[in-house]
């Protein structure tokens, strides 16, 4: 009987801080958007992130022979993402998901050990519906807006690589040292904000990432 109580508990804990989420909405319209996606036969391979996945707006037709589904949410963190990991993920019964978080918990001062624990809940979630679901995780981009926290992120990108490095069924992409020339970043491959990329970043993550697109 306690159990069922907690259960009860925590479901209604965990949807009411779903209903008054910062991106419930913006949920709601990529569900939307995916319906008929949900539940199908067709196996998709999930774009899932912050808003360097939500902006890439050419994605599927960078890739026009996989059935993709961008379901990246901008402004969100790993948390963000651990939240809505069923909505945003598992609805699909994806056969492959590229995951990109890490830069705005940086830029938000998380702790590196945090992120680490989250993707990790993240992960776990998807290979308990789907043990045969391929994972691969992108590393955090560099950025000129961002620069100064290069260290931070070199750090996280060294723990993805591991976390891949442990598990077959986990890819790391590092999406890093190609948007740089040298040791300084390419200045001609973001927008104005010099944070979020322009069509000659993405082509450079869809020709690195193309080696990993099942």
């Amino acid at each position: 009987m306690k159990t069922l109580l907690y259960l009860f508990l925590f479901t209604s804990i965990l949807g009411y801080s779903q209903t008054t989420h910062r991106f419930y909405n913006e949920v709601k319209e990529i569900q939307k958007k995916y319906k008929i996606q949900q539940n199908s036969d067709k196996k998709p391979i999930v774009f899932t992130g912050s808003s360097s996945i939500k902006y890439w707006r050419t994605v599927a037709d960078d890739f026009p022979d996989k059935n993709i589904i961008n379901t990246g949410f901008g402004g969100s963190t790993t948390e963000d993402l651990l939240l809505f990991t069923d909505e945003l993920i598992l609805a699909y019964n994806p056969k492959q998901v590229f995951i990109y978080e890490g830069d705005n918990d940086i830029a938000g001062k998380r702790n590196c050990s945090l992120i680490i624990s989250q993707l990790t809940s993240i992960i776990d979630k998807i290979k308990k519906a789907n043990t045969s679901t391929q994972i691969v995780l992108i590393s955090v981009k560099p950025s000129i807006a961002r620069w100064d926290l290069k260290r931070n992120y070199k750090k996280l990108n060294r723990k993805y690589k591991r976390i891949a490095k442990r598990d077959p069924a986990i890819n790391y992409v590092d999406v890093w040292k190609p948007m740089l020339n040298g040791k300084n970043i390419k200045p001609d491959i973001f927008t104005e904000d010099n944070l979020h990329m322009n069509a000659k970043g993405y082509q450079i993550w869809q020709n690195v990432i193309t080696n990993y697109i099942n």
